[in-house]
């Protein structure tokens, strides 16, 4: 095809695959059904929590900033950093033993990640949290000596001590296994090349495997952060004053049970709004080819 630009000279214009042309999609009476009534489902919501004066919007906005809440959300937002810190790390020496040739080490690895996936997250803690009624002491020392030291469990065994053990050690096993998904999804050319240059298996770990692995152990571990910071509120049974824990003791002394519990629960949403956004651009940076 030929086409005269106005200065009289001639160019050729390649012809436009139909095929490769985006393709307009046309809405359906039904999809505008859908939304007028979505609409008017949220607008009957929203209409009836907010006139509604049983939530008493007023003590939820006294509250919400409340020291006691602000205390409770610092000490949950401790929890979670300390105990993905904490379980990353014992997730990652899992994955490494999960993945050795050696099947003793292979299989007392998969009994950790079998035992602590297994079992409810607040059986553990509850477990923790009462182990001195197992081991009452502790000594530490050099075997066939007197050497040692005796620690009593009972008073090492804290709420929060307790909390912390019981998140980290069940955070291990999922972390073990999101770590040792992203080492089979390294190509097998690249572990072949790295034992053909004569590597170490702890060089071509640290070296090919683990950051070859990191795309997609990251936004994995992006829901584990999040799924982290709610499953903290587990802990208030132990009595930690956490996020949740703040909230009860506030309304156990002013029985307005169900605003400060809308209190705690915007406060959840809020963090895990902020951590989502991080979380898609983590997503969305490692989903590139």
């Amino acid at each position: 095809m030929l086409k005269f630009n106005g200065h009289g000279s001639n160019t050729k214009t390649t012809p436009v695959d139909p095929a490769l042309k985006p393709r307009l999609r046309r809405r359906s009476a039904f999809e505008y059904a859908a939304w007028v009534a979505c609409g008017l489902l949220a607008v009957g919501i929203l209409f009836s929590v907010t006139t509604n004066p049983n939530f008493k919007w007023g003590v939820v906005a006294r509250y919400f900033t409340h020291e006691t809440i602000i205390r409770g959300l610092l000490l949950t937002i401790f929890l979670t950093i300390a105990s993905m810190v904490f379980g990353t790390l014992l997730g990652l020496a899992l994955a490494i033993m999960r993945s050795s040739s050696i099947n003793p080490i292979a299989a007392t690895a998969g009994a950790y990640i079998t035992l602590f996936r297994g079992t409810p997250v607040l059986v553990q803690l509850i477990f923790w949290f009462n182990i001195a009624a197992l081991y009452p002491n502790l000594t530490i020392g050099i075997p066939f000596t007197d050497i040692g030291t005796a620690i009593d469990i009972n008073a090492l065994m804290a709420p929060i001590t307790a909390a912390l053990i019981g998140l980290s050690l069940n955070e291990a096993a999922y972390m073990a296994e999101i770590i040792r998904g992203g080492f089979t999804a390294v190509g097998k050319g690249q572990i072949e090349a790295a034992d053909s240059l004569g590597m170490s298996r702890a060089t071509k770990m640290r070296k090919v495997i683990i950051p070859q692995a990191m795309p997609s152990i990251i936004p994995a571990t992006g829901n584990q952060v999040i799924g982290m910071f709610k499953e903290t509120s587990l802990v208030s049974v132990l009595g930690v004053a956490e996020l949740l824990q703040s909230a009860q003791l506030i309304y156990a002394r002013t029985y307005e049970t169900i605003p400060l519990l809308i209190v705690a629960s915007l406060w959840y949403l809020v963090m895990t709004l902020l951590l989502s956004y991080p979380q898609s651009l983590l997503e969305k940076r490692y989903s590139r080819s």
